[in-house]
């Protein structure tokens, strides 16, 4: 079995290579599907949205020696406020309860009422209450906040790579993330608060910066492609996935192994909590992110390019030279190795480009003649 050393190596060199622009329509098929049970649970479930973004009254009981949910649930039910309210217990001697909006009166007899039934000093308990406004304030900033990131991030990367069409790729691909990370969050019921919009637009910025480490390498391969004919606009940018590919999953097994167990410790140590929240989008994001980059965002721009004059021009050149290539091979040998030779490899001095490539022998030319 090979070393992963060994395989990145091969990737790199072109001598082993995974198709990944040419099986496209399978990447968008599964795509597709996933972004669409996505979409099924935000709507279905849906989001579980915070206190934040709701508004209500929160209660949180400290120094409790055995957390549980029994005797808040018991003091909500006798104040009639069981059907609009949420208990968590948070790590081993905290209890958060989230209603809706109450009057000061009787947020300070849910208090009074929970101290009581923990068995805690007035002092342990502290209530806050987020009125409609400022919970839809922080919504609207936080969708503005969404758009002016995506407005930026296409601009320079317009900028940088001198292409819409990067762009508006890398772009699908962080909005893939974002609907992906946002479904699962639906699914698990985690609330969303202001620290999972900032675990969104880290992960954006995460799944960015891989996108552009991969469409760097496609920039490098395909510079002044057309002035050749020995590997296609699509070829070189699959070489250039498979050149990064190693690299993707070392970043992306670093990054995920920490996040992994701040999920753990914020979900089933301490509790419900800031740590939990930005924990799990992390952790979704930077997996969407990084598979997206590698499957969506390149498979994306060769089909954006392809429809390209010049690409489409240059691709036929390439299989017109194979063709007359394969036609002068000497011998069946020398078919299958141009036949088995890699479409696309790194162009180094003194690089080996196949025997056609080569001098051939005077004396067998004129036989050939």
């Amino acid at each position: 079995m090979k070393s992963l050393a060994t395989l990145g190596n091969e990737l790199y060199s072109g001598r082993t290579s995974i198709p990944f622009i040419a099986r496209r329509r399978i990447w968008y098929t599964i795509a597709a599907v996933v972004i669409a049970v996505s979409a099924i649970l935000v709507v279905r479930p849906g989001l579980n949205p915070g206190i934040d973004f709701k508004g209500g009254t929160e209660v949180t009981v400290t120094g409790v020696p055995s957390p549980s949910e029994g005797p808040a649930n018991d003091v909500l039910s006798a104040q009639g406020l069981s059907a609009s309210s949420a208990v968590t217990t948070m790590g081993s001697s905290s209890v958060r309860v989230q209603t809706n909006e109450l009057s000061k009166a009787a947020s300070d007899s849910l208090s009074a009422a929970l101290a009581q039934a923990y068995g805690v000093d007035a002092a342990n308990v502290s209530a806050t209450t987020i009125g409609p406004t400022w919970s839809s304030d922080v919504t609207g900033k936080a969708v503005r906040g969404l758009v002016i990131f995506f407005l930026l991030v296409g601009a320079l990367i317009w900028a940088y790579f001198r292409t819409w069409k990067m762009a508006a790729a890398a772009l699908l691909a962080l909005t893939h993330d974002i609907i992906i990370t946002v479904g699962v969050y639906a699914a698990s019921r985690f609330e969303v608060t202001p620290a999972t919009i900032i675990g969104v637009l880290t992960i954006l910025g995460y799944s960015l910066y891989d996108t552009v480490v991969v469409f760097d390498k496609i920039r490098e391969n395909t510079e002044a492609f057309e002035a050749q004919t020995r590997s296609t606009y699509a070829e070189l940018a699959n070489l250039a996935v498979n050149q990064t590919f190693i690299r993707s999953i070392n970043t992306s097994v670093v990054g995920v192994l920490p996040v992994a167990s701040l999920l753990v410790v914020g979900a089933f140590i301490l509790g419900a909590g800031t740590l939990r929240d930005i924990a799990l989008t992390l952790f979704i994001g930077m997996i969407a992110g990084t598979l997206s980059s590698v499957f969506l965002a390149t498979p994306l721009l060769v089909d954006m390019r392809s429809r390209e004059r010049g690409v489409r021009e240059q691709a036929e050149r390439v299989a017109v030279a194979r063709g007359r290539r394969l036609e002068q091979a000497a011998d069946d040998d020398e078919r299958e190795a141009l036949a088995a030779a890699p479409a696309a490899s790194p162009l180094v001095p003194g690089h080996h480009l196949g025997v056609s490539a080569q001098p051939k022998n005077l004396a067998k030319r004129r036989r050939r003649s």
